[in-house]
């Protein structure tokens, strides 16, 4: 049996979520390259870089929307231990790109690996309004919160007083388990899927003073 050690007031847990369709897309790829001295590396790789940078212009991408790591020089080598073979020397550049033309996403890729990036190692799409969703996405859960908190007091034959705790929760937080599958009584949660689109979440906890009539 569960006891309440100080009873105070009603809590109830609120979580919502606001999807939108992305608007931008990020992408992060590499250029390595590895040859048998450090200057043929460096060479090979300045040229594959120069020829990714023009084919990012080529689609609009603007020189202030990438940024790019030096040229990276190690050795570079194939197995371990007393079987461990010398291959060369590895020379590589990271790229990190940002566009709003969707459209282009995958002829821009194709175009840049033609152009020698050989590595691709991320593409997200992503809303350039995320900071107003999640204040929407805040606004959401606190009514969903107060709702679910007014239907306990009418159930109980109380009414909710002023709000005396708020408590900002991230929905994902492993310690709050107890209140997931609770939280917007049939509105979007975080635990939605949205194919398509950028679901941005949020969840809170609030602690009502009660009154009686």
């Amino acid at each position: 049996m569960q006891l309440i050690e100080r009873p105070w007031g009603v809590t109830a847990y609120g979580a919502a979520s606001v999807k939108s369709m992305p608007d931008m897309v990020r992408a992060r790829f590499r250029v390595v390259r590895v040859e048998q001295t450090p200057s043929g590396a460096f060479a090979t790789a300045a040229e594959a870089v120069g020829a990714v940078r023009q084919a990012l212009r080529n689609h609009g991408v603007a020189d202030s929307s990438v940024e790019r790591s030096r040229l990276d020089l190690k050795s570079s080598w194939s197995g371990y231990g007393p079987e461990r073979v010398f291959l060369g020397y590895q020379c590589q550049a990271s790229f990190a790109m940002e566009s709003g033309r969707l459209d282009i996403v995958q002829q821009l890729l194709d175009d840049v690996v033609a152009a020698g990036a050989n590595e691709i190692e991320a593409v997200d799409f992503d809303v350039t309004t995320k900071a107003d969703m999640r204040a929407e996405a805040r606004r959401q859960a606190v009514a969903a919160a107060r709702r679910k908190a007014e239907l306990y007091a009418a159930a109980a034959g109380v009414r909710l007083g002023a709000v005396v705790h708020i408590d900002d929760v991230d929905p994902e937080n492993v310690g709050h388990e107890r209140y997931r599958g609770h939280g917007s009584g049939g509105e979007a949660s975080a635990q939605d899927l949205a194919p398509g689109h950028v679901v941005v979440s949020a969840a809170v906890i609030l602690g009502f003073s009660i009154t009686h009539d």
